[in-house]
């Protein structure tokens, strides 16, 4: 089994991508009626691996849900803890 550890500069990368991300979202005035997200749209939405978002649920940067084995993101809280974890 490989082991990819994360850099700084590729969290700062991350971070970067994360964050375009939410400012083309605010920009295009994205429909936020849909509350909860699948993993594949959060993939989409933020361009990160299916890695990536695996790891930040299980070192607990992000929150989710489970419903049987569908896992769900609260969009709104995605979004807190993106910018609560912003860096100026």
């Amino acid at each position: 089994m490989n082991l990819d550890i994360a850099t700084k500069d590729d969290l700062r990368e991350l971070k970067e991508e994360i964050l375009e991300g939410l400012k083309q979202i605010k920009e295009a005035g994205v429909n936020r009626s849909k509350k909860y997200l699948r993993s594949s749209e959060m993939r989409e939405m933020f361009n990160i691996s299916a890695g990536t978002l695996q790891n930040m649920r299980i070192n607990g940067t992000l929150p989710y849900s489970k419903v049987g084995t569908t896992i769900l993101y609260d969009l709104d809280e995605v979004v807190g803890v993106f910018n609560e974890n912003k860096v100026n």
